[in-house]
């Protein structure tokens, strides 16, 4: 025979109680990621202008390369 409805919303709760944290630790795991990259990644120097631009170009306000 079927589990009685009782047993069922017993099944779902507990299943909820599981995939609800799950989905928590995933978006905290994911976003902890993202700060590790961004803080350890040095990006790549970038052609630009060294001297002021005369001409309306930009230039780095600092350059690190």
């Amino acid at each position: 025979m079927t589990a009685a409805p009782s047993e069922n919303r017993r099944r779902w709760k507990s299943a909820w109680m599981l995939l609800v944290p799950a989905g928590l630790l995933l978006v905290a795991a994911a976003n902890a990621h993202l700060v590790y990259v961004a803080v350890t990644s040095q990006p790549d120097c970038v052609p630009h202008l060294k001297e002021a631009g005369t001409d309306g170009s930009y230039r780095a306000a600092k350059s690190a390369c």
